[in-house]
């Protein structure tokens, strides 16, 4: 029997990749997206083509009601889960902190922080000896922000992914003796759609001179260290992170 993964935000960038890997491996997967049906369908028909069980769910992360649905269905459909990725994530256009808007914030807050708190809660329920289950691996997705700060870019994603950190701590040390792992990979200079969202596409491009290894990454590198978290072979990992970052 597979085991089963949910990939939050599994419509493009980071997220589809990972879904792709993870169908290679013989996962079966729940690809959650919120607005992009057409994009996540894509990608689920990739990885059925490489024999994976695969379905779509739509769920905004940040609504807990549309949370305990998206589970719902992967216990219907799927089955016991045993692996989240908790990849949803928004960021909004460059600016300073000074000319952001409460409302910016919450927006961002409440994808990133609740959204990962919302999906963790929902899979630890399930996945702890606590309660019944069989353990299990989740990988959040943080960001060398968190540590760099994003001046005059993104202070509020930054400080959302800092949230993130702490909580994969925290986390990891509460259900650590209950089966199950928790991780963060923080990207660095990623080529995905998300610095169109900050207004500039280019992005990766013009700061790629500040990276020691001189380029941008790629989504399927940082894929790789998510896979890597959820496998057996990180069974005595937890409460630790991957910088996939060039050094930066």
């Amino acid at each position: 029997m597979s085991k089963v993964m949910l990939i939050t935000g599994a419509s493009r960038g980071i997220g589809a990749e990972t879904a792709r890997q993870a169908a290679a491996r013989g996962y079966a997967l729940c690809l959650n997206y919120r607005s992009r049906a057409d994009a996540a369908e894509e990608i689920r028909a990739a990885c059925a083509a490489e024999g994976a069980q695969a379905i779509t769910c739509q769920a905004d992360v940040a609504d807990e009601a549309e949370v305990a649905r998206l589970f719902a269905t992967i216990d219907s459909q799927l089955g016991p889960i045993s692996a989240l990725v908790n990849n949803a994530g928004i960021l909004e256009t460059q600016s300073d902190l000074v000319d952001m808007s409460v409302e910016r914030w919450r927006r961002v807050y409440e994808v990133n922080v609740l959204g990962t708190f919302l999906c963790s809660r929902a899979a630890v329920r399930r996945m702890s000896t606590l309660h019944g289950g069989k353990g299990g691996a989740i990988v959040n997705l943080s960001s060398r922000a968190a540590d760099l700060g994003a001046p005059h870019e993104y202070v509020d994603y930054a400080a959302s992914k800092g949230a993130v950190d702490a909580m994969t701590i925290g986390l990891a040390k509460e259900v650590g003796a209950q089966g199950i792992r928790v991780n963060a990979v923080k990207p660095g200079l990623i080529y995905t759609d998300i610095h169109a969202d900050s207004g500039e596409a280019g992005r990766v491009d013009r700061l790629k001179v500040n990276v020691p290894m001189q380029r941008g990454g790629l989504p399927s590198e940082v894929a790789e260290a998510i896979i890597w978290l959820l496998s057996d072979a990180a069974a005595y990992t937890t409460a630790s992170f991957i910088d996939v970052s060039g050094g930066r």
